[in-house]
């Protein structure tokens, strides 16, 4: 069995990360604890991609949730879902602070705890029995997104230079009244050299077009965060649907990425999905975690 390690960076990664593990849950039939359900027991779909079987018979997520700031992992622990993930695998920096928008401030302080963010890989790369590749979900424009997702992709390249390394990347919007960050094109350069240079194939999300869909398509007239990133677990769990079920192509990353990259630096992806839709509990979701 091929593994996949997920690692959810910043604000926008773990909430990307916290909706795509509630949809490969129930596609899977895992409970928010981690039990499977008892249907789930006979199915032939590949669950040690993303998850490992404990020994107490629970599936826990092949996932590392890392933060600058405790807000976004906290909601994640006081959720439903709060004991599905290891314990081990949370990192929050003690100062709690977070990077302030600042991709040097993120870069620094990845740097300042590498021993710890490095102990924890390995880890869970040597509890993999054939480790393939890691997937990384993160924001361009923030600071901890950008840049602690910098430092762990070039951490990734220079220990583990034979796995490939996928992101899904949410772009910011680009229209100057949207923009809440004025430092956004500073960190998205930054951030974009080492996605270019250290990531094997890039998922663009693009926050803007995001907006578009869930106003124009689904006629929410004021999309949340919850409603966006609902549409990015969508396309996330859809992208990664052959990797997880048996079928005939495409069954493992490398096979993914050989057919959709040209050459290796030409390896940032559009996705396609129809029907979007969103489920009526997502859409009564209340704006605020």
């Amino acid at each position: 069995m091929k593994e996949i390690i997920t690692l959810c960076v910043g604000q926008c990664g773990n909430q990307i990360g916290s909706e795509f593990w509630k949809q490969i849950t129930a596609e899977h039939g895992i409970r928010p604890d981690g039990v499977p359900e008892e249907f789930a027991l006979d199915g032939d779909d590949r669950k040690d991609v993303f998850f490992y079987e404990a020994d107490d018979s629970r599936f826990v997520p092949r996932a590392l949730l890392l933060d600058l700031e405790p807000r976004v992992v906290n909601t994640i622990q006081n959720s439903q879902h709060r004991d599905l993930f290891n314990p081990e695998n949370i990192f929050v920096s003690k100062e709690g602070g977070g990077a302030g928008n600042n991709w040097a401030s993120g870069y620094r302080q990845a740097e300042e705890n590498a021993e710890l963010l490095a102990d924890m890989l390995d880890r869970e790369a040597d509890n993999s029995d054939s480790l393939e590749g890691f997937v990384l979900t993160h924001s361009i424009a923030g600071g901890t997104g950008s840049g602690m997702g910098s430092y762990i992709l070039e951490h990734l390249n220079d220990h583990f230079p034979k796995k490939l390394v996928s992101s899904y990347s949410v772009f910011p919007n680009w229209e100057e009244d949207q923009s809440d960050v004025v430092v956004q094109p500073y960190n998205s350069v930054l951030t974009l050299k080492r996605l270019a240079v250290n990531a094997d194939c890039v998922v663009v999300l693009d926050n803007t077009a995001l907006n578009r869909i869930a106003v124009d398509r689904l006629r929410i007239p004021n999309p949340s965060v919850h409603h966006i990133n609902s549409l990015v677990s969508t396309v996330m769990a859809a992208s990664t649907t052959t990797l997880r079920y048996p079928g005939y192509m495409n069954n493992d990353l490398v096979g993914l990425v050989a057919s959709l990259v040209p050459t290796p630096r030409c390896h940032f992806l559009m996705t396609g999905y129809t029907p979007l839709t969103i489920s009526a509990d997502e859409l009564e979701r209340p704006r605020h975690p």
